[in-house]
């Protein structure tokens, strides 16, 4: 049984720690976000797929159904 991923996660800046609480797309990866603080522009870490991934509090839909995300870096 598949268990239906959680599409809210929120988001963390890494540079002024604002929190944002954000729906995830569940048919693309989200490469860029641009921090509402701050104004940084994140990206994902090396090795993860999305900012979810790198900066969220729940990783994106692909990665917590155990499939592919849209590309996975270093791999």
């Amino acid at each position: 049984m598949t268990m239906e991923p959680i599409l809210d996660s929120t988001l963390t800046c890494p540079i002024c720690e604002l929190s944002e609480k954000l729906r995830m797309p569940t048919d693309a990866c989200l490469f860029f976000h641009e921090c509402s603080g701050c104004q940084t522009l994140l990206r994902p870490k090396p090795g993860d797929c999305c900012v979810f991934c790198s900066y969220g509090d729940v990783p994106c839909p692909p990665i917590q159904q155990q499939s592919d995300c849209c590309t996975r870096r270093g791999s």
